[in-house]
C-alpha cells in the first residue's frame, strides 16, 4: 500500500491495474492522475493482451474525484468559481477526461473489476471500460449532482449508449445506488462475481480473452468501439476492412491449424 499511487501487475499476458488509495476510498487528485498517466505510458512501451481495472481494498473500485479541501484541485476550482474563470475549469475538467481517455482507448480490452463503491468518477471509469465484473455487494452510484455537478470523465456519454438515455437519466439525475443484480439486469455491466472473488474472476475472463488471437481481439474491439460512433454503413465497411486485414496478416493460420490438429491454439505476440 502506498500513501498515493496506481500499481501494476503483469501476469503474462495480464496487466492488473490497482488504484491504490483505499485511505480516501481510492480518490483522484493531482497525483493520482499524474499516476495514471505514468500508468499508461508503461503501458504503451509493451502491450498486454487484456487489462483489468480495480481499486485496493475492499470497499471501493473508487469515489471519483478527491473532494476535500486539502486536495489543491479542489481550492483551485473554488478561487476559479468565485472569480468566474472559465479558463482553470476547462484546463482541469479536459485534462482529466483525456487521462481517461488515454487509458480505455488504448488498442486492448480493459476489464473494470468493480469490487467496492463506484461512486462518482468511479462510476464513469467504470463504464468507460469495455467489460465490467461486479462483487455482489459493491454500488454503483453517479452521484455528481448531489453535489451541483454532473459526469465529466466522459461517463455521461458512455452510459447513455450503454444502456439507452432513459435509464441512462434515471440513473444519473437522480444519483441513485445501482447494486449488482440490477446493473446486470441493466446491462450495465457483464456478471456477478462470488463475493470476494471479483478480481480473481475479472482476471480469468482476461485470460480467456487473451488465449484468442490477439490481432483478432484487437480488430474486433476496434470495430465495436467504433459501431456507435459512426453510420451503419461505415461501421460495415470497417468491418470489412478490419476482417481483410487480419486474415491478411496470417494470425488464422494458427488457429485454424490448431483447430484441424485439435489442439489448443498458441498464438504469436504482435511485435
Amino acid at each position: 500500500m502506498s500513501e498515493y499511487g496506481m500499481r501494476i501487475e503483469f501476469m503474462d499476458h495480464v496487466a492488473v491495474i490497482t488504484i491504490d488509495r483505499p485511505q480516501r476510498m481510492n480518490t483522484f487528485n493531482e497525483t493520482m492522475w499524474s499516476e495514471l498517466e505514468r500508468v499508461v505510458a508503461k503501458l504503451r512501451e509493451k502491450l498486454p493482451r487484456v487489462i483489468v481495472l480495480t481499486g485496493a481494498g475492499d470497499k471501493a473500485f473508487s469515489a471519483g474525484f478527491d473532494v476535500n479541501i486539502d486536495n489543491p484541485q479542489v481550492s483551485n476550482l473554488i478561487d476559479a468559481v468565485q472569480k468566474h474563470d472559465r479558463a482553470p475549469v476547462e484546463k482541469l475538467i479536459r485534462h482529466i477526461r483525456l487521462a481517461v481517455d488515454d487509458l480505455v482507448t488504448l488498442p486492448v480490452p480493459v476489464i473494470a473489476a468493480i469490487n467496492g463503491m463506484a461512486y462518482g468518477g468511479g462510476a464513469e471509469l467504470a463504464v468507460r471500460c469495455d467489460l465490467r465484473v461486479m462483487d455482489p455487494d459493491a454500488v454503483i452510484s453517479f452521484s455528481e449532482v448531489r453535489l451541483g455537478l454532473m459526469p465529466d470523465w466522459g461517463g455521461a456519454a458512455t452510459l447513455a449508449r450503454l444502456v439507452g438515455p432513459a435509464k441512462a437519466s434515471h440513473m444519473i439525475l437522480t444519483a441513485r445506488k445501482v447494486t449488482a443484480r440490477e446493473a446486470l439486469t441493466l446491462g450495465l455491466i457483464n456478471q456477478v462475481s462470488s463475493p470476494g472473488k471479483v478480481l480473481e474472476e475479472s482476471i480469468e475472463l482476461a485470460e480467456t480473452i487473451a488465449g484468442n488471437g490477439p490481432r483478432a481481439v484487437r480488430c474486433a474491439l476496434e470495430v465495436i468501439r467504433s459501431a456507435c460512433d459512426v453510420p451503419m454503413q461505415e461501421a460495415l465497411e470497417l468491418e470489412t476492412k478490419s476482417a481483410i486485414t487480419l486474415i491478411t496478416s496470417g494470425e488464422c493460420y494458427h488457429g485454424i491449424s490448431a483447430f484441424l490438429s485439435k489442439e489448443k491454439p498458441s498464438f504469436p505476440d504482435i511485435e
